[in-house]
Order: structure tokens, then sequence, then C-alpha cells
């Protein structure tokens, strides 16, 4: 059997609940949806700090913030690392990247690894964007993810021979200010179905997360709307009139993204490459549509921190037949992408990669016992986002630790994070929350008495998370009761 093909189709900020295949109300993406269909769903892939450099980076090397030093979105990549990418070229796979880069420009940060990358300049423009390739800058005319998909299926086309190729196809949209194009400019002219949570008073969460400045109805500004609102609206139909209106312009660019999904497999088809394509879809992190009153991401909840992913090898991984038969549910990460990625190409990981591969989960390779670097299904995975108040959205830094039915948190706060932010008086604070009983996130349990040995456990299992990734708890957290002595686990603590 020949060497796939890899292609990654990367947005920035899809929810996964903006995915028809992850039963959307609120949209539809037949394109999208249609990646899934021929292969897999993952319905529960997460990223490990949801935030967007931070996250490309750990798909691309394979590894957590705190070891690809991206953890922040003013901490730039070192290029030279492994990545997947570097390896297939090693074993002789062509390789490109066009679009969003966002992890520094020059110096050191510009693609590494890659036969022709061609890139954003940080977030980038929705329309007539900039470039920057080897050869300079310079600037495309048209709309950005036409534009993206242009470039990316342009050099695919010009290569010869019969040697396999990558290609990353990494978009802007659909990230904020959503500028969708004229093509999709009238879509979604009716109201948009409205979260359930949209007016959570978040009565249970903690200072740390209701200090957060990612309120649509106190927060969207007038670039995000564009227009002005109605006069007269009370402050309740003004965080209504401001949810449609950002609505409206997210799912537009949403769908020009399904769009040029579909042109990426309508001309893997037309040269009969789609069955031995790796061909995926993802996003870098969720993000919240209403969801909680909010809108962007951060956060260790669940609209946050879930990522879409699906993808399609017909050669090797037979479509499912019904939408149960294409639905993957064990839990991975975004650190165990780039092993997965190598696994079906037949590529060996490099050492320093993280995670673990659940390609053989996928084509039932994996028996339990390590077979194909995989081994036995995670019970569960561990996430830290880092970027502490940061200067618009104000969130703090957390870390934490999410099972098949528990997640707890831990918001250390104490001023570490952006330089020049301060000292903070807030003290050290915990989330747990019973994801079975509660799956909108609606009631923290962290101090019920009812749940003391879960969230003893949790903790524990917390602690033991991190050290097994090579992080560090933070100097002001407790040790875990059940942890017989403070350094277990966590090397050069």
């Amino acid at each position: 059997m020949r060497r796939p093909n890899v292609v990654l189709i990367l947005t920035d900020d899809h929810a996964a609940h903006a995915i028809g295949a992850y039963g959307s109300v609120v949209n539809e993406t037949p394109r999208i949806d249609e990646v899934g269909a021929a292969g897999r769903r993952l319905d529960r892939c997460y990223a490990t700090n949801s935030l967007c450099s931070p996250s490309r980076a750990s798909i691309l090397t394979g590894t957590y913030s705190h070891v690809n030093g991206v953890t922040t979105l003013s901490t730039p990549l070192d290029a030279s690392q492994p990545t997947f990418v570097s390896q297939l070229r090693k074993a002789g796979y062509r390789t490109a990247v066009v679009g969003k880069w966002h992890m520094g420009d020059g110096e050191g940060h510009d693609p590494q690894g890659f036969d022709y990358w061609d890139v954003l300049i940080e977030q980038g423009e929705y329309h007539d964007p900039t470039f920057l390739s080897e050869d300079g800058l310079r600037t495309e005319p048209g709309y950005a993810t036409d534009v993206v998909t242009d470039l990316g299926l342009r050099w695919a086309e010009s290569l010869d021979g019969d040697e396999p190729w990558c290609l990353l196809l990494w978009h802007k949209a659909p990230h904020r200010p959503w500028q969708p194009d004229a093509a999709h400019a009238d879509l979604y002219t009716d109201p948009i179905p409205v979260p359930e949570t949209f007016t959570d008073d978040y009565a249970t969460r903690t200072s740390s997360s209701r200090r957060a400045a990612m309120r649509i109805a106190e927060h969207l500004n007038a670039e995000d709307l564009k227009v002005d609102p109605p006069p007269g609206l009370d402050h309740d139909a003004l965080a209504l009139w401001k949810y449609q209106r950002y609505m409206e312009d997210y799912l537009r660019c949403v769908a020009s993204v399904d769009d040029n999904v579909g042109r990426v497999v309508d001309w893997l088809r037309e040269r009969d490459d789609f069955d031995d394509t790796l061909l995926m879809y993802s996003s870098d992190q969720g993000f919240f549509l209403g969801d909680h009153g909010w809108f962007d991401k951060r956060f260790m909840y669940e609209e946050s921190i879930r990522m879409p992913f699906l993808l399609s090898y017909p050669r090797a991984l037979p479509a499912g037949q019904d939408r149960d038969e294409q639905a993957y549910d064990g839990i991975v990460t975004n650190v165990d992408l780039a092993k997965t990625i190598l696994d079906a190409a037949g590529v060996e990981p490099h050492p320093r990669m993280q995670g673990r591969s659940f390609w053989g989960d996928l084509t039932g390779a994996h028996d339990g016992t390590g077979a194909h670097d995989g081994g036995s299904r995670p019970d569960g995975f561990y996430y830290r986002y880092w970027e502490h108040d940061d200067e618009f959205h104000k969130a703090p830094a957390h870390y934490g630790y999410r099972d098949d039915r528990y997640k707890i948190i831990y918001f250390y706060n104490d001023g570490l994070g952006l330089a020049g932010t301060g000292p903070f008086t807030y003290s050290g604070e915990w989330e747990m929350y019973d994801l079975l009983d509660d799956p909108e996130e609606l009631r923290n349990v962290a101090e019920d008495p009812g749940y003391a040995d879960v969230r003893a456990r949790m903790e524990v299992a917390m602690w033991k998370a991190q050290g097994a990734v090579g992080d560090q708890p933070h100097p002001g957290q407790p040790v875990p009761a059940g942890i017989a002595g403070a350094q277990v686990g966590h090397s050069g603590s």
C-alpha cells in the first residue's frame, strides 16, 4: 500500500458545536461533515492549552506547552524543534504550510522543516491578506479563506514524481473580528438559537472565572459588531442583539471554510487521491458561542477545550456505516496528534514527542498492550492555561485534570503571567464539575461535602498527570493528601 498524502486543514476558534457532524443547532457544514462520514469523528478531542499559538505548537511538535516553550500568545516557537512535518520530510515527504502560522515571525521563528511555506503575518487579514514567504512580503488579493486554499492546492499541483506529500492548510477563519466574504454575507439572517446557559449567573463559580472580560453583553465592541445597536435596548435585549450580530458573522465565516473544505475534497477526488490521503479537519481549540454568556476560549470548560476533529483515509480506514460507527469516543488531545499522523504514515515519531498515537484505536490494531505506541486508552488528561490575566480578556492562569466523568480546576492566582500585569490579592481557588450530572458545568461542587472523596481522588490524579508530562505544580498549591511526599512524580521539583 502506498504511503498516504497528508492534509491537515486547521481553522482558528471553530467550535465543535458549530459543525453539523457534532449536532450543531446553529448551522450546517455539509462539506466538513463529509470528511468524517468518509472516516471518523473524534468526539472527545481536547486542547491542553486553549489558546491559538500554544495549541498550534502542540499539534506540530507533539509536546505540551511547557516543553515546546509556547505557553502564551507572546512566547514564540523555536521553529527548529522536531515536528511531525520534519519527521515526514526526513522520510521522503514533500512538505508545505500555507496560511496562519501565528507562532512568531522572523529571528528563528519562521516555519522550518517545510519545502514551501507561505504564511500570514500574526493574525492576518480577512481581505487582501499579507503573506510572508522566503521571497519576502506581498499582498494577495481576495478573501483569506479562498486564498489559503488557492495557494495550497497550487503548490500540490506543482509537484512531480510519486513521492508522498504533506500540506498544512491553516486558516485565519473564524477568528475575531469575524469578517465574512460577499458570497456568504446574507446568510443566517433568521434568529439564531440561544444557548440554554446564555444567562448563567456564575453563582457557584469562583471569583477567578467571574472576573473574565469575555461576556457578550459587556465586552463585544464596535469593531466586532460593525453596526450600532438599535436605540433604547435594556441590558438583556442588548445582550441578545449582540449575540445575534456576533453569531451571524461568525457562522458566515464558517460557511466559507466549509466551501473551501469541499474544494479540497473535490480536488482530491478528481485526482483519484482521496482514498490515499489522510485528510483531517480540526480547529486549534473550541470557542464559546454565547455559552455561559461568553465568547472567546482560554478556560478549561468544555466549549473552550473541545476541538473538532474529523479525518478520512479510506484505503486504511473504512468509513463507518452510520453516525455511531463514525464516532470515536476515546479521550485524545492535541499533543497526541503528531504521533498519530506519523503512525498512519508509517513514520517513526521523534523521541521527544509526548502523548500517544490513537491510530491503532481507529484501525483496531491496538489491543491494550502497548502496540503501535498506543497502549490502553488514557483515563483522563492534563490541562494548563498560562496567560494570567491578559490585557483584554482577564482570564486567570490555571491547570486541571479531566477524566470520563469529573473535572477539577485549580486557579493559582498570585500574579504570575504576563509582564506588567501587577500583583494580585486573589488566593488559590478550586472548581470541580460532575460532567455526568451537570454536563453544562453550572454547579461547582469543589466545596460540596458530598463530593469530598471525589475531590481528593481528582487532586491526586491531577498531581500525578502533571508529573507524568513533566510539568511542575505552582509553588502555592497544597500537596494532595493522597501523595506521599511533595516531590513524587515531579522531577526537578
